[in-house]
């Protein structure tokens, strides 16, 4: 039941795909965060080359409101094409969607960056087309 595009490492366009990944740590290590807005780190991987790069999303961690829209936007700012979460709430769903940014869903035995990024280029994670959670507050 694979709903990524089959893993696929570059773009129609040729360019590379970047993967980012939402983390409780800095590298592909990392346990994967449950939350979208509200996680600790972004692990963008980009999976031509396999770099990565660590983003903080230290601003939204503690955010009242507003967290998933503002980490979608520096996600989207950032060239990533595709996210790895654990559960996304509307206003970042409809702004990842907004910027075609595809949407995956790390089931919670995915322990780390580096199992979630397995799992998506073997074709094992779904695609999400709605909000996995309510809007969420802190």
């Amino acid at each position: 039941m694979a709903g990524r595009d089959d893993g696929e490492t570059q773009r129609k366009d040729g360019r590379n795909v970047k993967v980012a990944i939402t983390s409780y740590g800095k590298d592909l290590s990392g346990k994967v965060d449950r939350s979208f807005g509200r996680a600790k780190w972004f692990v963008v991987v980009d999976t031509g080359k396999e770099s990565i790069e660590v983003h903080s999303n230290k601003q939204n961690v503690n955010a009242v409101q507003g967290a998933g829209i503002q980490a979608a936007q520096n996600i989207s700012n950032l060239g990533v094409d595709v996210v790895l979460t654990g559960n996304v709430g509307p206003n970042a769903f409809r702004t990842l969607s907004a910027a075609s940014i595809k949407i995956f869903i790390v089931d919670k035995g995915i322990g780390t960056v580096k199992d979630a990024l397995s799992e998506w280029k073997a074709g094992h994670l779904q695609e999400v087309n709605e909000s996995t959670i309510e809007g969420a507050w802190v």
